[in-house]
């Protein structure tokens, strides 16, 4: 099959959550296995200031197209640099740019002038609201026209709470007819929501792990889109992502300070004296460090991490966190970085080999989000052998056993409500079981023992686009 990814950000060009990392993975996944795969994606100022240099490929009559080969996958960049030449993928710490409507919309268009370039696309596949008017589009203009009559949308929703909200306004902009104004189509509360557009014009629907693709069909969950996406249910597909070993594995890993691997982890003691140096973070051997890489922001349970985090020092551990988001937690987490220093190091910004080196270094990695569609950091953290404690939602659900210390089995640590109580519950679980050798060499045999490559989820893709045909 010809397959031709669309998403808002892409690995290693633009990066600002774990969307870049699958659409950097699958597409290399899928190609492998022997599909011609293509993904496409705005020409941000991050394209440049990665060193990255496409070639330019088409002219068109509002943007140019480039072209860059990244292992077997073509990767094609849609040129405006009145919308994408700028710092930040969406917005600043302050808010979302107002543009984004206009900034989207017209990526959507310009996906659609590139296809015929694109020759014989089967499958196209868009990633979340930044691309989720494209199948309105082509239902609405393109159905009839030759290189748009054979091919199949999917639609992947990789974080519910994301919609793309705008004003009724936008419709004119988007060239969108007034008709769709209605809670049946676009309207969503007296606004323009784009992620509806996707769900309800794509022939397929997915989401990132079979426990969310459930849960978004609840109230609790669903964002108010549960009843839309109950019409959908018998095409909709919970598919859970993968890792790209290539990049995360602790054997090979270029950024950390000293490679290991379930054979010999000696080298995991050399990453912690790294991490705690690089952030200022007193070394001991006997403390467990719990690290944490994540957007800050509500969803993450960031609002629980700080206020239990007296509690969690009494119980002796140290604190790494790697962030950047809501203006509001990067003030909370840099002023705790100042009030115990030496015991919790903050970092704010996006920096990628940190990330790997938190992912090495720290014993334990926590993730006690209100919600997450899949995760990728509790699959890293598995591979780095640093013991993963989440709350039980999500794809958090699915790939986290809870460790039973008299049997020796599972992978890391659950709680179940989104609370200080339950969370510091599990850590408290954690340190004792760190505490004792024997069990905790057990824990992190099961950890490694975790095989999350992309090569069986991209199975699952292959198996769903060859339905749709």
């Amino acid at each position: 099959m010809n397959i031709l990814f669309v998403s808002s950000e892409v690995f290693p060009f633009a990066k600002t959550g774990g969307l870049a990392d699958v659409l950097g993975a699958l597409p290399e996944a899928l190609a492998k296995r022997g599909h011609t795969c293509s993904v496409i994606l705005p020409f941000y100022k991050s394209v440049k200031k990665g060193g990255f240099s496409p070639e330019h490929f088409k002219s068109e009559k509002d943007f140019e197209l480039y072209l860059l080969k990244k292992g077997n996958v073509n990767v094609y960049f849609v040129k405006k640099d009145e919308y994408y030449d700028r710092d930040q993928l969406y917005g600043t710490p302050q808010g979302d740019y107002p543009d984004n409507a206009s900034r989207f919309g017209f990526f959507a268009k310009a996906v659609i002038s590139a296809i015929p370039h694109i020759t014989g696309v089967d499958i196209l596949h868009c990633n979340d609201w930044q691309s989720a008017l494209i199948p309105l589009y082509i239902k609405l203009f393109h159905k009839e026209k030759p290189e748009f009559r054979n091919i199949k949308t999917v639609f992947t929703i990789h974080n519910m709470a994301y919609q793309g909200l705008f004003g009724r306004e936008a419709m004119d902009i988007l060239g969108l007819p007034g008709e769709l104004f209605i809670p049946d189509s676009l309207e969503f509360y007296g606004k323009i929501n784009f992620m509806k557009a996707g769900i309800i014009y794509s022939d397929a629907v997915t989401t990132v792990s079979e426990g969310y693709s459930r849960e978004i069909l609840t109230p609790e969950f669903g964002c108010g889109l549960d009843g839309l996406l109950k019409t959908r249910e018998k095409d909709l597909h919970g598919i859970v992502n993968g890792v790209d070993y290539s990049i995360w594995d602790p054997a090979i890993d270029k950024l950390i300070k000293a490679n290991y691997d379930k054979k010999d982890l000696s080298g995991k003691v050399e990453c912690k004296k790294d991490l705690t140096g690089q952030l200022g973070i007193k070394y001991d051997k006997i403390r467990p460090l719990i690290g944490m890489v994540t957007r800050l922001a509500e969803q993450k349970g960031l609002d629980i991490v700080a206020q239990s985090m007296g509690n969690l020092l009494k119980m002796g551990v140290d604190f790494a966190l790697l962030g950047s988001g809501d203006e509001k937690y990067n003030n909370i987490f840099k002023n705790l970085s100042v009030k115990h220093k030496g015991h919790v190091g903050v970092y704010i910004g996006f920096n990628n080999a940190l990330a790997h080196k938190i992912e090495a270094g720290a014993d334990m990695f926590l993730m006690p989000s209100r919600y997450e569609p899949c995760g990728l950091n509790q699959l890293y953290s598995l591979k780095y052998a640093t013991i993963p404690i989440v709350r039980a939602v999500g794809g958090l659900d699915d790939t986290v056993e809870n460790f039973d210390p008299s049997v020796n089995k599972g992978n890391g640590f659950k709680f179940k409500e989104a609370s200080s109580k339950e969370m510091l519950g599990a850590v408290k679980s954690a340190v004792a079981v760190f505490k004792d050798r024997k069990s905790w060499d057990a824990l992190l045999r099961n950890s490694l023992a975790c095989d999350y490559s992309w090569d069986s989820s991209a199975g699952k893709y292959e198996k769903l686009y060859a339905d749709l045909q």
